[in-house]
């Protein structure tokens, strides 16, 4: 099935054996103990490939942010178009771009909407995709550049619960959106910065008001493009 070219596929993420092995190593040191420390040792590979990795292959969910400080994630109330993400509880991505957005992009200085998702596309055959991405928000706030240094903590995936497929004719779609209803202690954190995000200049500018209509009139119609 080919998509619409504004979904962006996922870079290619080929790990040598070597390069494996470096990166067990740092997992062994600084995410299997759980303590919650920075990832500070040199990372084999861009640091989006080890948050893919540690998602893809560890089983870890990630959550991106802009604040270095947190000890014990709480449940928030989320406002989203969608029932699953409008609910009080914790917020993680099972995809490590997906997460990286959301921790270089500055929302506090840069007051903005923002539409996105990270999906995988299960097709009738039962084969599923690699993941396309889709990163869009408000026109003239991304002509400013709001990109900061941000962090990606990496959580257990215990007590989360993934959103269930949609239905796309004979196509499921699976979201990489998972939420936990009860505190979460992060197991380590790694600061990024807005170079280290794939699609930093793939983002795509959108317009409130024509976004916010098209949600309301046809809900299940993402991303509303035209």
């Amino acid at each position: 099935m080919e998509l619409p070219a504004y979904w962006l596929p996922r870079p290619t993420l080929a790990l040598d054996e070597a390069t494996q092995e470096r990166l067990e190593a740092l997992y062994a040191h600084a995410v299997a103990p759980g303590r919650g420390d920075w990832i500070r040792k040199k990372l084999p590979v861009p640091a989006w490939q080890l948050l893919c990795w540690l998602a893809d292959h560890k089983g870890h969910l990630l959550h991106g942010t802009g604040d270095p400080r947190i000890a014990c994630f709480e449940p928030r109330q989320s406002h989203d178009v969608g029932e699953f993400g409008n609910r009080r509880a914790v917020y993680a991505a099972s995809d490590g771009i997906w997460a990286m957005f959301f921790a270089v992009i500055d929302r506090v200085n840069y007051p903005m909407s923002i539409s996105n998702a990270a999906i995988r596309l299960e097709l009738p055959s039962g084969q599923t995709t690699e993941p396309y991405y889709f990163f869009s928000m408000t026109d003239h706030v991304l002509s400013r550049r709001p990109w900061r240094e941000g962090v990606v903590y990496v959580l257990p995936r215990d007590g989360f619960e993934e959103e269930g497929p949609i239905e796309r004719g004979m196509i499921r779609v699976h979201t990489h959106h998972w939420a936990n209803p009860r505190p979460v202690r992060p197991l380590a954190r790694l600061r990024v910065q807005p170079g280290d995000f794939p699609f930093l200049h793939k983002i795509r500018p959108h317009n409130d008001a024509v976004l916010f209509e098209r949600a309301k009139a046809d809900p299940n119609g993402f991303p509303w493009m035209d």
